[in-house]
């Protein structure tokens, strides 16, 4: 872990701001393309579906998708299918976890959650169905420089949904609920629960374009690192900071469910300290990469200072 911390706090520039618009509209419009459409049978499942994706969310994994792929050279259409299908994937675990015999939400992206606009059985084949969908996209069409690299993009979406991805994160989560967990049995739960898919994200993104050396892919894998903790961290603030209408989901109910947190285990001002720690990391750790690099650079910045 970095103990440097910058003495500047980033503000993201309006060059980068519509940059990140142009990504979040261009993914929009994939996935209203992608998605099947709500009078193709089975309707209700299908339309559903589209509601658990669609108009809402900062798609902050298809932006780093974006942001990588940018580096490698790649096109942008390649990129979009990544973009759409680690999109999917988050949505499909957002339905899973806000349902009952989860972390029983009702709200989420500002509306109601999934199970309670529908059922919980419609939800349970939502998730279901989201993260077939985005292995399909990802499958159908040539997304990298040869098969065997989009073999290798396929088996790093399976193993970031797995039981040592999302899933097993998320398991620890469940089994953590009303304990008090040390700071590094915290970074492991999330290096699995939020950081596999952040890192996935980049490195699909990476390889759609052209081939990075060894040493290029661990720079990237060392920012993946900090930028998923980064995340989870200021989650975790704005949990406990935000309000229920900034959010766009439940404020406070990782406190209301005694749920482990950066914030219940350091306090508001150290997690805010780690967080800033954690974007210098990332930051270091994608520096020699150069200006190549500039939109992971933005990014690193946007999700550490963002306030939604």
């Amino acid at each position: 872990m970095h103990s440097r911390t910058s003495p500047v706090t980033p503000n993201p520039g309006s060059e980068f701001i519509s940059w990140m618009a142009n990504v979040q509209a261009r993914v929009e419009a994939a996935l209203v393309r992608l998605l099947p459409a709500p009078d193709i049978v089975p309707r209700r499942l299908h339309e559903a579906m589209r509601y658990a994706v669609l108009g809402g969310g900062k798609r902050v994994r298809p932006l780093l998708a974006f942001a990588a792929g940018e580096l490698a050279g790649a096109d942008a259409a390649r990129v979009e299918i990544v973009a759409c299908a680690v999109e999917c994937i988050h949505a499909y675990s957002l339905v899973h976890d806000d349902m009952p015999c989860m972390d029983n939400d009702v709200l989420r992206r500002g509306k109601p959650t999934c199970h309670v606009e529908y059922d919980e059985a419609t939800a349970m084949l939502v998730g279901d169905s989201l993260q077939a969908f985005a292995f399909q996209i990802l499958s159908e069409r040539p997304l990298a420089a040869d098969p065997a690299t989009q073999m290798e993009m396929l088996r790093m979406l399976a193993v970031a949904c797995s039981s040592r991805g999302m899933a097993g994160g998320q398991a620890i989560d469940l089994d953590s609920v009303g304990k008090a967990l040390t700071l590094p049995e915290l970074e492991h739960m999330h290096i699995y629960k939020t950081g596999a898919l952040i890192r996935a994200s980049v490195a699909l993104g990476a390889l759609c374009g052209l081939p990075l050396s060894a040493q290029d892919f661990e720079h990237l894998e060392r920012y993946s690192k900090f930028i998923g903790l980064a995340f989870q961290v200021v989650d975790d603030i704005l949990d406990c900071e935000a309000t229920t209408a900034t959010l766009g989901k439940t404020a406070g109910k990782d406190a209301a469910a005694n749920k482990p947190t950066y914030v219940s285990v350091l306090g508001v001002a150290k997690a805010r300290s780690l967080a800033e720690e954690l974007r210098v990391g990332a930051q270091d750790a994608i520096a020699a990469l150069g200006v190549r690099a500039r939109r992971l650079s933005e990014l690193a910045d946007f999700i550490v200072v963002r306030e939604f």
